[in-house]
């Protein structure tokens, strides 16, 4: 991942050179825009790239939150499509809930709570703990 800021930095640079070179062609305006624009971008990627902390507690959270659904889940001996059915959602929802690729709607995790004999807050609490 570190490899894309290098590569995007050379691109950038290359694009500087090239600007330059055509700086007889191209009106000074677009040049300007241009280099803005490699700006922007280059703020961008520093976002991004420190945001990972933020980015993976998120993921470990939407596992967590799989995780205790899926325990209910088992523990009520439901199926992922009794579930679905219930909910009016597919199967496939339930799974990716389940595995933290996707989390539940609001009105999806109160219908769950309920469907499991709980609040939803006790269920965001077990996620949290877990």
């Amino acid at each position: 991942m570190k490899s894309l800021p290098a590569t995007i930095a050379a691109g950038v640079l290359a694009l500087c050179v090239i600007i330059a070179g055509w700086a007889a062609i191209i009106p000074c305006g677009i040049i300007i825009g241009i280099l803005y624009l490699a700006q922007l971008l280059i703020k961008a990627l520093k976002t991004y790239l420190k945001s990972s902390e933020v980015r993976e507690e998120k993921k470990v959270s939407k596992r967590a939150l799989g995780e205790v659904i899926k325990k209910h889940r088992t523990d009520n001996k439901m199926t992922q499509e009794f579930v679905a059915e219930y909910l009016g959602v597919s199967r496939q929802a339930v799974s990716k809930w389940e595995g933290g690729t996707s989390d539940p709607s609001t009105s999806n995790l109160m219908a769950l709570a309920k469907l499991f004999g709980i609040t939803p807050e006790e269920l965001l609490k077990e996620a949290r703990e877990y």
